[in-house]
């Protein structure tokens, strides 16, 4: 279970209260705590001593009034009057005013509004803050995928008003920038205030310095999931940065899983979507998981037995092959599905040269390239260099 945050009155919060109501009065004003000690006070000597007419103030829950002879027979205490504070039902410390009592009657009820609706203040942006650093490092840990005790995850979730079944996408958003983090951060930031305005029910985090992952309700027509609504929504996010900023994004979009636990293999596709797309096409911003499927689907494998058998014929033809000249041909022909003609159109050669090429490529890799399946071996080990290469 998430615990809820623990609120309380401390000093940076008492001498704000200080500095504010003293604008308004030109009277010293003293912030104690619950326990009657000095927080924060126009006399910065002051800070740190007990008050016992904030005790008395505690103890019996009321305005205590003190004149210069009253002040006389308590410790830490100078004329003037002191005010419980509350929040939300509770005594969470005191405001003092020094001064004659009768002179401050007037504004004692009103500085002490004023202070308990700073209190509020403070306490209700440290609730947002709070809520904001839970829902991301819940984000964080569903994109991980190590989470094995789905009734706290789904307590967690309801705690932050977060339904798990809701379907969703993940999104991954980076920032290339060589100057410096700090600016990729700042840029970040710009850009998720973006998202969260409106929001549309997505759930964002910072997973680093320079990247935002995005977890997208996944059913844009309420229906079904669908890619292509997906990247026009992409597309419209783009057109609302300013160029220069959207020149120094890149985003991915992962693939779909239907299963709210599998959420963090939506993630994993849309990373490696990312890294093929910029490793790819780095002249574009947009990557989706259905451009590089088949490559992202391998990547899983490279470092697999299964993987390295697949990639053997294709590693032999890159040891022959100093000027990529077999390479560059085999990719023609595996592109042109095996037709010559259009193989040899495509790479000005004679069909009497293309021929050599492809018997070499057959001897040097031992693969039949009328076959089938041994097309499909060489198109696959191709496919595993490019996911096994960072």
């Amino acid at each position: 279970m998430v615990a809820l945050p623990v609120y309380f009155l401390d000093a940076p919060l008492a001498q704000q209260i200080v500095n504010r109501t003293m604008a308004i009065i030109g009277h010293n004003i003293n912030v104690m705590n619950n326990q009657g000690t000095i927080l924060g006070s126009g006399d910065p000597h002051r800070i740190g001593s007990v008050h016992e007419g904030a005790l008395l103030a505690i103890s019996q829950n009321r305005t205590v009034e003190i004149n210069a002879a009253g002040a006389d027979n308590l410790q830490g205490v100078k004329p003037g009057i002191n005010l419980p504070l509350h929040y939300q039902g509770e005594i969470i410390g005191v405001i003092g005013i020094t001064g004659e009592p009768e002179h401050l009657i007037a504004y004692g009820e009103l500085l002490k509004m004023s202070a308990e609706m700073i209190v509020e203040q403070a306490n209700s942006l440290e609730l947002v803050q709070w809520q904001n650093r839970q829902q991301e490092e819940f984000i964080l840990q569903l994109i991980k995928g190590e989470h094995r005790d789905m009734t706290h995850l789904q307590s967690w979730a309801t705690r932050l008003n977060i339904d798990l079944n809701t379907p969703r996408v993940v999104a991954v958003i980076q920032v290339q920038d060589d100057n410096a983090q700090t600016t990729a951060n700042s840029l970040l930031k710009q850009v998720l205030n973006l998202l969260e305005t409106p929001s549309r029910g997505n759930l964002i985090a910072m997973s680093s310095m320079t990247e935002l992952v995005i977890l997208k309700p996944a059913f844009l027509d309420g229906k079904q999931w669908s890619a292509n609504l997906e990247s026009q929504r992409i597309d419209q996010l783009l057109k609302r940065l300013p160029s220069e900023m959207s020149a120094k994004l890149n985003i991915a979009l992962g693939h779909y899983f239907p299963q709210p636990t599998d959420i963090h293999r939506s993630y994993q596709t849309a990373k490696e979507t990312l890294r093929f797309g910029m490793q790819m096409h780095p002249e574009q911003s947009k990557y989706l998981f259905e451009d590089y499927a088949l490559l992202v689907m391998l990547s899983g494998l490279k470092d697999d037995w299964r993987g390295q058998q697949l990639l053997q014929p294709f590693e032999r033809l890159i040891e022959q092959d100093s000027n990529q000249q077999l390479r560059k041909t085999l990719t023609a022909y595996l592109n042109h599905f095996g037709d010559q003609q259009a193989c040899a159109k495509h790479l000005f050669v004679h069909r009497n040269t293309l021929r050599y090429r492809l018997e070499k490529i057959a001897q040097i890799t031992n693969i039949d390239l009328h076959s089938l399946n041994g097309l499909l071996q060489l198109y696959l080990g191709q496919a595993m260099l490019a996911a096994k290469q960072d």
